[in-house]
């Protein structure tokens, strides 16, 4: 009997026609999305054509509504997208690729009122706007649309690219433009790029700021347009594999940026040229950098075992790791060396960390790698240098201690415990409160405290020294 009452498509072909319908009128009243749904499947047996017009009529109610989209509401607005644009993909496209063409870019151009009127950000959104303009590419080619059209299509959409929406656009449509499609929509940019912003009279000009003079709307709106315009570019100039060409799209100000250098000595190794590669991420402006960052770190590391200084790559890794107690260089050094060499680097690395001159970044090191022992031992040491406003730093590392090194563990909460006190931190008595119990827990598992005080002594002190802190004590009662 239950495998009759199992809910699958056989057992519901049994209910027949006229019951099933029946039960999906019910199921569907009071919802918009299944009723849209029904309609959308009911409009499939008349045919495409009937099917585009459903498709054209929904996306239009799309971009005239004003309600705002709620975080609640992005998984059922993202779903009624999804049918829209799979509809177009799956049924019209197959029957009619010219209206597919059209339906997918009044598509996409919907979401220009989907991110205006969400205020989650939510990333289904820009994913489902990211796939439909691959699916623009596919119908594109398909229909056959004429490349001139079509590089007005792109030129004009990635004109309104405020949201990110068109993103992967120019990689999608690349194939089907060619060599001239690609040539006019380049030129298309090249112009806009160069295009002369109408600058209203001194008077009119409306001011966005102030720093050492006034900056006005208008030089941002220039600023903004020549930056989509040149990222365009770099994307095209990314697709024919031209890396001069990306190079070129950047503004000679922005050359000596640590994360701009790291994409053109990308681009410049891929392209076999990795004394030019070098040169330009040696060429950054390290002012205002108390550390390069990571990334950077790592491209010059490529770049040097790209040009065989395999000896001068490791001793950048290991300066890398000394200036940073960054495990990933550590560990990139260590896989270098040859076998029993890895052992003695690894325990010189350790002694480094634990001279290292912040305790706080020693400690993450030792949780990282995971080395808890050598953890415990640091906290040790130095525990007079602990900050207790660590609160992220301190927890995990009383979380990972707290079994097998408890003392260690303890006094981590009691840093946090003492910042808390000490500073009248009220908003985290809380926390305070719940880490003390934590050490009372944990009290039982240490044999000898040593220097530290037991847990009895350790409240009482803190009882004699903090009593009229009487919001953390009700906290404990």
């Amino acid at each position: 009997m239950a495998a009759k009452t199992t809910l699958n498509a056989k057992n519901l072909e049994a209910l027949g026609a006229q019951r099933l319908a029946e039960l999906l009128i019910e199921i569907s009243t009071g919802s918009a999305a299944h009723k849209r749904r029904l309609r959308m499947e009911l409009a499939g047996n008349q045919g495409s054509t009937e099917v585009a017009r459903e498709i054209r009529k929904r996306l239009g109610s799309i971009a005239r509504a004003q309600s705002v989209i709620e975080w609640h509401k992005v998984k059922a607005v993202n779903a009624d997208l999804e049918t829209q644009r799979s509809a177009i993909v799956t049924v019209v496209a197959a029957d009619d690729p010219k209206e597919a063409f059209d339906l997918i870019w009044q598509f996409l151009a919907v979401a220009d009122s989907i991110f205006h009127r969400s205020n989650s950000n939510d990333i289904a959104f820009t994913e489902t706007f990211h796939q439909a303009c691959a699916d623009a590419g596919v119908i594109a080619r398909a229909a056959g649309i004429g490349i001139d059209v079509l590089a007005d299509k792109v030129f004009a959409a990635l004109q309104d690219n405020d949201h990110g929406q068109y993103d992967p656009l120019i990689t999608e449509i690349v194939p089907v433009l060619g060599k001239d499609g690609l040539e006019r929509l380049k030129g298309l940019l090249v112009q806009w790029l160069k295009e002369e912003e109408e600058k209203p009279a001194d008077a009119d000009r409306e001011t966005f700021g102030w720093g050492s003079g006034p900056t006005y709307l208008d030089e941002i709106y220039a600023r903004h347009r020549q930056q989509r315009a040149r990222i365009a570019l770099q994307d095209i100039a990314d697709a024919e594999n031209d890396v001069d060409a990306f190079i070129a799209q950047q503004p000679e100000e922005t050359l000596r940026m640590p994360m701009v250098a790291i994409a053109i000595s990308d681009r410049l190794l891929l392209a076999g040229r990795a004394e030019e590669a070098l040169r330009i991420l040696d060429g950054v402006d390290h002012r205002g950098w108390f550390e390069m960052p990571f990334e950077w770190q790592e491209a010059r590391v490529e770049t040097l075992e790209a040009l065989g200084r395999g000896d001068e790559a490791q001793a950048y890794r290991w300066q890398c790791f000394e200036q940073s107690l960054n495990g990933e260089h550590l560990r990139a050094f260590l896989r270098k060396l040859a076998d029993f060499d890895d052992i003695e680097a690894e325990e010189k690395a350790f002694a480094f960390a634990h001279g290292f001159p912040d305790v706080h970044r020693a400690l993450a090191f030792f949780l990282a790698w995971p080395l808890p022992a050598e953890a415990a031992k640091l906290i040790f040491r130095r525990q007079a240098e602990l900050d207790g406003d660590r609160y992220e730093l301190m927890t995990s590392g009383a979380e990972m201690l707290g079994e097998k090194h408890p003392l260690a563990a303890t006094v981590l909460l009691r840093s946090m415990i003492g910042f808390t006190l000490d500073n009248g931190r009220s908003s985290r008595y809380r926390h305070a409160a719940r880490h003390l119990a934590e050490c009372a827990s944990l009290a039982p598992h240490i044999d000898d405290f040593g220097s530290a005080r037991p847990h009895d002594a350790y409240v009482a002190e803190l009882k004699r020294q903090h009593r009229k802190r009487h919001g953390f004590w009700s906290l404990l009662l």
